[in-house]
């Protein structure tokens, strides 16, 4: 794959800048000085991690018990903040301060282990991006529908079923995101980040508060050790949801795909990887406690009966404007991480492009525009058209393929061992210089194994719902 420009950085190859040292404005090597802190990097990785994964947490946590669901989500929390420091002592090859700086996630990978690796860590990088894009675009569809069906079966007090398509509102979340996608750079997102951040604590904890109502309500906390009964689903359904449960924990904490570009916007000195173990311990702490209150309160309040979607859970009378507004919260936290994730993605093709025609003025010419309460805005016609036909692109699929989230948990699935685990230890061992078969090497070794084997389990639990859903396949016909 080629080399992807960093997000922070304007997409403008007409403007050569000469490194300064010492400058104000400029850093060591000659781009415009980052200002990421801790807690910039925080928001953007929380905004990246709570996603609406966070709703189906009960659900997982129905399929493997109060033992081994709470459990899970520990273990994935460790191995999301272990290798995650891993991959953050990579992102400068050699010298931790001042050697050569890894702009993205690919770069990492080409300075420390070169060849054939680059090209499959590129194509499932991407892969993920373009996946996860699909996904948030269908999950936002789903709770603007939640709010419309809820206003409707409050205002005919229940008489009617209320049946809305959900394309109309795929369309509308596609739009907004066609106008958020022409913003420049990954640094300028900080505000949009912090947003969405705010967002997912909004309908976390709501999600969080009607469980704990629940609960309080009934007087009981339901449950099993083990899980959903044999009974209730027959044996071969108990395997394969236990995986996909896997499945769902694994991608509800992946990052790792963006943890570099993420970290290409923190400010040097301290070292970004200082910096980046802070702000990594700080957001997978955080999330790991939401997500374990949630999935717990949620399997606490419905049992084996736990929705795929906990604020469905409540019906629309619990009450129905509170859980209105946890959905539209949750709308809003989409288009944030929506473009949070496909930054990246954007930045790849533009540099791609900009590599293989230099001379052409549709993909190099910036043409500044003064936009009121803005400011001067460089429009870039390449990356006007290319990122609207990405969003349209998304927005298409998403409506053929009603059910693409099981895809996406595939995609999640096969994404966490390659991204998350594997990548991070060997870039990591090169980086170090770890000798073959030492203790370390062979702890490693056996973390990224055990991840291998999670991943297949997790990737079979996906396939199972895949085939699933292409039973009740209904192209452009989502409605709930």
């Amino acid at each position: 794959m080629g080399t992807v420009l960093p997000q922070h950085q304007a997409f403008d190859v007409s403007v050569d800048v000469q490194p300064q040292s010492g400058s104000k404005c400029f850093d060591d090597d000659g781009r415009l000085k980052r200002t990421g802190t801790v807690w910039t990097a925080s928001a953007h990785i929380i905004t990246a991690v709570i996603g609406s994964g966070v709703l189906s947490l009960a659900w997982a946590t129905a399929q493997l018990g109060w033992v081994a669901g709470p459990a899970v989500m520990l273990l994935f929390s460790f191995v999301t903040y272990y290798t995650s420091t891993l991959l953050s002592a990579c992102y400068r090859t050699g010298d931790p301060v001042t050697g050569k700086r890894n702009y993205t996630y690919t770069d990492a990978v080409r300075s420390n282990l070169g060849g054939f690796k680059v090209k499959i860590c590129g194509f499932v990088q991407y892969l993920n991006l373009f996946g996860v894009a699909i996904g948030y675009t269908i999950a936002s569809s789903i709770s603007m529908v939640a709010i419309k069906r809820s206003n409707c079966f409050h205002s005919s007090d229940g008489k009617d079923e209320c049946h809305v398509n959900s394309n109309p509102y795929m369309i509308a979340f596609g739009i907004a995101e066609i106008i958020f996608s022409q913003i420049e750079n990954f640094d300028q997102l900080w505000w949009l980040s912090i947003v969405a951040a705010v967002m997912s604590f909004t309908y976390s904890s709501i999600g969080l508060g009607l469980g704990i109502g629940k609960v309080a309500e009934t007087g009981t906390i339901r449950g099993s050790m083990t899980g959903i009964d044999i009974g209730t689903v027959t044996e071969t359904q108990k395997i394969w949801r236990s995986f996909q449960a896997l499945g769902d924990i694994a991608f509800a904490y992946s990052y790792s795909l963006i943890l570099i570009e993420i970290q290409d916007t923190v400010k040097s000195p301290p070292s970004e990887a200082k910096t980046m173990r802070k702000a990594t311990l700080v957001s997978v702490a955080t999330t790991t406690l939401f997500y374990m209150l949630c999935g717990c309160m949620g399997y606490a309040a419905f049992g084996d009966a736990s929705p795929g979607n906990l604020l469905t859970g409540f019906g629309f009378y619990n009450p129905y404007w509170l859980i209105d507004i946890a959905n539209a919260a949750i709308v809003i936290h989409l288009v944030g991480a929506y473009q949070v994730f496909v930054q990246p993605l954007f930045a790849f093709v533009e540099k791609s492009a900009a590599e293989k025609y230099p001379d052409s003025q549709f993909i190099t010419k910036n043409i500044k525009i003064q936009i009121p309460c803005v400011g001067l805005y460089n429009l870039n016609m390449f990356r006007l058209v290319w990122r609207t036909l990405f969003v349209i692109t998304t927005t298409v699929i998403s409506m053929i393929l009603p059910f693409f989230n099981d895809v996406v948990g595939l995609l999640g699935a096969l994404g966490f061992w390659p991204l998350t685990v594997y990548f991070p230890v060997e870039m990591y061992i090169v980086q170090k210089r770890i000798p073959k078969w030492s203790t370390k090497w062979l702890c490693l070794q056996t973390l990224s194994g055990a991840c291998l084997i999670i991943t297949i389990a997790a990737a079979a639990g996906s396939i199972a719902g895949v085939v699933s859903d292409l039973k009740t396949y209904k192209p452009f016909q989502s409605s709930y």
